[in-house]
């Protein structure tokens, strides 16, 4: 490989990158603003559902049992009942998602000793929002029953009463239990990896449709040398694009790099290659930019979203699609950014997967070589 010969078509990328405002968009800004608009947008956490509540009792200890549910940032008290036949309407317009029916003689069976049943209604379309509720609610009770039981065998002087294991819970990483701080390297490996390989193919195969690729293909360049000076200035471009992306993360949603600077830089260039790779390879094979646009979409949007862990847990995957997961880059590439971002985690944690970022950008470079090859033959 002769590095004079690189600089002629590196220089003529970035020329080319120059003149096509599109392109430059797609590489540093449109990065950044798929993730402001999917980091607002993707959220899973479970608060402020809407509950209604009918207490016909109405005495100081189920008012104590409504204003335990609602002291947290869980639940929002929107309607106060009558009767029962008032939630069937509120369920049907989806204006709560839960409701509590507190009996009468609440209070008279708490000073008794006995067991008073509260009823718990939850709308179950969603379900992940309604177990998510149904837990909190059910811990909120359980909480609340145990204090009351404690109350009742310390005013039945047995002496004092303790707790016979106390818990105490310590989150690492992430101790607010955002959701954010889960998907944001998630949506950073996503909108990398369908933007890089999506503006590679369809600069490669506008060339191809203007004729300007038979001119490179005549020329003294070896393929691998017209290959590696496609990829350097796309590369330098994405990983600006990645930088203002990690600056979005940071200054949107508070997540820090707590890892290694250059180590996460490598991740995130081998990942960026992988992708230029792809693309290339995708470049190889369509003949227009209509045919490279579907087959870069079908090969970055549904597996990285899908199969790469992003959103989906992939041991939840039947066995099938689970082997299908060890050919996605970005399973391996959100392994090292939550490891160096979230938990500041050395090498040792990861270099698997930075193994196989390797191993799978030589791969595409190598079928890219060959296919180009095949072209020179033709």
């Amino acid at each position: 490989m002769n590095p004079a010969r690189l600089k002629p078509v590196i220089r003529k990328e970035f020329i080319q990158i120059r003149r096509d405002p599109i392109s430059l968009t797609l590489l540093l800004f449109l990065p950044a603003f798929i993730l402001i608009m999917f980091g607002y947008a993707l959220n899973f956490d479970v608060k402020h559902l809407s509950l209604a509540v009918v207490d016909f009792d109405r005495s100081q200890a189920s008012r104590e049992l409504v204003s335990k549910i609602i002291s947290g940032e869980y639940f929002d008290l929107n309607y106060r009942l009558e009767s029962i036949s008032e939630i069937d309407p509120l369920f049907d317009s989806e204006r709560i998602k839960l409701a509590v029916v507190i009996p009468r003689n609440f209070a008279r069976d708490l000073a008794r000793g006995q067991s008073p049943q509260v009823q718990v209604l939850v709308d179950g379309t969603n379900s992940t929002t309604a177990l998510t509720g149904l837990s909190y609610l059910s811990n909120i009770l359980l909480q609340y029953s145990t204090r009351m039981n404690l109350e009742l065998l310390d005013r039945s002087r047995l002496g004092k009463v303790v707790w016979p294991v106390e818990s105490r819970v310590r989150v690492w990483y992430n101790p607010e239990l955002k959701s954010s701080r889960f998907l944001v390297p998630g949506l950073m490996a996503f909108v990398l990896m369908i933007i890089i390989v999506l503006a590679t193919a369809l600069s490669i195969v506008r060339e191809k449709e203007r004729g300007t690729m038979n001119q490179l293909l005549l020329s003294p360049l070896e393929p691998a040398e017209m290959i590696v000076g496609k990829i350097i200035p796309y590369l330098l471009l994405s990983l600006a694009g990645a930088h203002l992306l990690l600056l979005a993360g940071w200054g949107l949603f508070g997540i820090a790099v707590r890892g290694s600077y250059p180590l996460l830089v490598l991740v995130m260039v081998l990942f960026l290659f992988c992708g230029l790779s792809q693309g290339i390879l995708v470049s190889t094979v369509a003949e227009s930019q209509q045919v490279a646009f579907l087959l870069a979409g079908l090969t970055t949007l549904l597996p990285t979203f899908i199969l790469s862990g992003f959103v989906f847990p992939i041991r939840n995957m039947p066995l099938p699609v689970q082997a299908i997961t060890y050919i996605i880059p970005a399973r391996y590439f959100l392994v090292c950014l939550r490891a160096i971002i979230l938990k500041g985690a050395g090498i040792k944690a990861y270099y698997r997967e930075i193994i196989f970022l390797v191993i799978y950008g030589l791969a595409m470079t190598g079928l890219s070589l060959a296919r180009l090859k095949k072209s020179l033959v033709r």
